[in-house]
């Protein structure tokens, strides 16, 4: 009978960690630091840190003039692009172009910008200056100063091609985290399925509900974390791209679906959309689900959604 084994490792800036059912240790490593080369592979095309990544060369051009990246990273774009015409902008990947020293999100900020200053700091995050010329597969950011990041739909992706080479090498049974952006698939050894708790909003050691998450990926977007307190109210370090105001009204948003990418890309712009916004698009889709805790802790949840208590 398989056993269970498990890595954790920190990439992409973030907690990645491994379960793989395997009948050896050694058969386990084999194929986890397969997985482990491709999320490394993913992370050099995509951060925003190294001057040789394609995201930087494309951020490097902008306004200047288009960039040829891998056919991978203009598809990426492509689905990003998809997603902020679903969520009618919620989801950016221009939001790198945000003026980040209006914000820390810690006790020491005490006023809100103005709402003139918040929407200057935005003035560049607009995905429809995203321009894609399906020819010769370039990507060309309008104006100069405008800046794409991968942060909303990265993590994810990469936990969807992680779980792809373990299925790859015959994997049947495993999961992929990377830091709460969940895919997992096939049967526990047990022959039980995968589940996990959902945290309560008030007390993070304490789930509330379990989901059967087998052959799904799952994402969370929460404000339990990084957060201020201005004028009793409570903001979160989520932005809504069109405002450059911090999101309120929410703590937190799971997301479930077949696909990690999916996911976690769906889960904030959930959160900036609101209850009932975010709630409309999610049951208007096809195999999605969500899960939404307010600020006063009532949970709305989308109308496909099966929670075991």
């Amino acid at each position: 009978m398989p056993q269970l084994f498990r890595r954790v490792q920190k990439l992409m800036g973030n907690r990645f960690e491994l379960t793989v059912a395997s009948p050896t240790q050694q058969e386990a490593d084999t194929v986890m630091d397969a997985a482990i080369a491709e999320i490394q592979r993913i992370e050099k095309l995509l951060t925003t840190f190294s001057d040789t990544s394609e995201t930087y060369q494309i951020n490097a051009n902008a306004g200047i003039a288009p960039f040829t990246p891998s056919p991978e990273v203009y598809d990426l774009i492509q689905r990003s692009i998809r997603i902020s015409n679903l969520t009618q902008g919620a989801f950016d990947i221009t939001y790198g172009g945000v003026d980040k020293s209006l914000w820390n999100f810690d006790p020491t900020m005490t006023a809100l910008p103005s709402k003139e200053v918040a929407q200057a700091s935005v003035r560049l995050v607009n995905y429809q200056n995203i321009l894609l010329n399906p020819k010769d597969k370039s990507v060309f950011l309008k104006h100069q100063g405008m800046r794409i990041g991968f942060g909303g739909i990265g993590k994810g992706y990469a936990a969807e091609r992680a779980k792809h080479v373990l299925q790859q090498l015959g994997v049947q049974s495993g999961i992929v985290n990377a830091a709460g952006d969940l895919s997992a698939w096939g049967l526990q050894p047990n022959g039980q399925p995968w589940t996990i708790g959902i945290a309560d909003p008030n007390s993070k050691h304490q789930p509330f509900s379990q989901l059967n998450i087998s052959n799904m990926a799952v994402a969370t977007s929460g404000n339990y974390e990084k957060f201020a307190i201005i004028d009793g109210k409570k903001y979160s370090h989520t932005i809504n791209p069109k405002t450059g105001l911090p999101v309120t009204g929410i703590k937190s948003v799971t997301i479930l679906c077949p696909n990690a990418e999916l996911a976690d890309a769906m889960a904030t712009p959930v959160m900036v959309m609101g209850v009932q916004v975010g709630l409309e698009l999610i049951n208007q889709m096809r195999d999605i689900a969500c899960l939404i805790v307010d600020d006063v802790n009532r949970v709305h949840s989308s109308k496909n959604i099966r929670l075991k208590e």
